[in-house]
Protein backbone atom coordinates (compact mmCIF):
# COMPACT_ATOMS: atom_id res chain seq x y z
CA UNK A 1 0.00 0.00 0.00
CA UNK A 2 1.08 3.16 -0.76
CA UNK A 3 -0.26 7.09 -0.75
CA UNK A 4 -0.97 8.62 -4.14
CA UNK A 5 -1.50 11.88 -5.31
CA UNK A 6 -4.68 13.31 -6.40
CA UNK A 7 -3.21 13.88 -10.05
CA UNK A 8 -2.22 10.27 -9.55
CA UNK A 9 -5.03 9.15 -8.66
CA UNK A 10 -6.91 10.82 -11.84
CA UNK A 11 -4.45 9.56 -14.38
CA UNK A 12 -4.79 5.70 -12.69
CA UNK A 13 -8.29 5.86 -12.22
CA UNK A 14 -9.63 4.70 -15.90
CA UNK A 15 -7.92 1.71 -15.62
CA UNK A 16 -8.13 0.64 -11.70
CA UNK A 17 -10.88 0.72 -9.11
CA UNK A 18 -12.02 3.62 -7.17
CA UNK A 19 -13.16 3.03 -3.87
CA UNK A 20 -15.03 5.17 -1.80
CA UNK A 21 -15.35 4.25 2.09
CA UNK A 22 -17.38 7.54 3.43
CA UNK A 23 -20.95 6.97 4.70
CA UNK A 24 -23.72 8.11 2.58
CA UNK A 25 -24.58 11.48 3.81
CA UNK A 26 -21.37 12.26 2.88
CA UNK A 27 -21.44 11.15 -0.62
CA UNK A 28 -24.64 12.64 -1.66
CA UNK A 29 -22.48 15.76 -1.72
CA UNK A 30 -20.75 13.68 -5.08
CA UNK A 31 -18.30 11.27 -5.88
CA UNK A 32 -15.74 10.20 -8.03
CA UNK A 33 -17.06 9.71 -11.15
CA UNK A 34 -16.87 5.81 -11.88
CA UNK A 35 -16.46 5.40 -8.04
CA UNK A 36 -18.08 2.04 -5.98
CA UNK A 37 -18.80 3.52 -2.47
CA UNK A 38 -19.25 1.18 0.04
CA UNK A 39 -19.00 2.49 3.72
CA UNK A 40 -16.24 1.64 5.28
CA UNK A 41 -17.35 -0.20 7.94
CA UNK A 42 -19.29 -2.43 5.39
CA UNK A 43 -16.44 -3.05 3.35
CA UNK A 44 -15.12 -6.68 4.90
CA UNK A 45 -18.68 -7.95 3.89
CA UNK A 46 -18.25 -7.08 0.54
CA UNK A 47 -14.82 -7.50 -0.95
CA UNK A 48 -16.91 -9.69 -3.50
CA UNK A 49 -17.44 -6.17 -5.48
CA UNK A 50 -13.94 -5.63 -5.85
CA UNK A 51 -12.08 -7.26 -9.07
CA UNK A 52 -8.91 -9.09 -6.74
CA UNK A 53 -7.24 -8.38 -10.18
CA UNK A 54 -7.60 -5.18 -10.84
CA UNK A 55 -5.65 -2.10 -8.41
CA UNK A 56 -7.16 -0.25 -5.83
CA UNK A 57 -7.62 3.39 -4.99
CA UNK A 58 -9.50 4.05 -1.58
CA UNK A 59 -10.78 7.64 -1.40
CA UNK A 60 -12.11 9.03 2.20
CA UNK A 61 -13.28 12.59 2.91
CA UNK A 62 -9.51 13.59 4.09
CA UNK A 63 -7.03 10.32 3.70
CA UNK A 64 -7.60 8.65 7.24
CA UNK A 65 -10.23 6.47 6.84
CA UNK A 66 -8.92 5.10 3.03
CA UNK A 67 -5.37 4.20 4.66
CA UNK A 68 -6.49 2.09 6.84
CA UNK A 69 -9.23 0.76 4.43
CA UNK A 70 -5.97 0.64 1.55
CA UNK A 71 -3.37 -1.51 4.27
CA UNK A 72 -6.37 -3.96 5.24
CA UNK A 73 -7.06 -4.76 1.39
CA UNK A 74 -3.53 -5.09 0.96
CA UNK A 75 -3.31 -7.48 3.92
CA UNK A 76 -6.23 -9.26 2.23
CA UNK A 77 -4.15 -10.04 -1.01
CA UNK A 78 -5.25 -6.68 -2.86
CA UNK A 79 -3.60 -4.30 -4.65
CA UNK A 80 -4.80 -0.97 -2.81
CA UNK A 81 -3.48 2.60 -2.85
CA UNK A 82 -4.71 5.96 -0.74
CA UNK A 83 -5.50 8.86 -2.29
CA UNK A 84 -3.68 11.32 -0.36
CA UNK A 85 -6.16 14.25 1.39
CA UNK A 86 -9.66 12.96 0.21
CA UNK A 87 -12.00 14.02 -1.81
CA UNK A 88 -11.14 17.41 -0.09
CA UNK A 89 -8.17 17.57 -1.64
CA UNK A 90 -9.40 16.33 -5.08
CA UNK A 91 -12.25 18.99 -4.91
CA UNK A 92 -9.39 21.48 -4.15
CA UNK A 93 -7.87 20.62 -7.50
CA UNK A 94 -11.02 20.84 -9.60
CA UNK A 95 -11.05 17.24 -10.19
CA UNK A 96 -14.57 16.17 -11.58
CA UNK A 97 -17.27 15.48 -8.99
CA UNK A 98 -19.97 13.18 -10.09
Amino acid sequence: MSEITVADADRRRSNEQVLDVREDVEVSAGMIPGALHIPMGAVGDRLAELDRNRPVIVVCRSGNRSAHVAEALSRAGYRADTMAGGMVAWQRAGLPVG
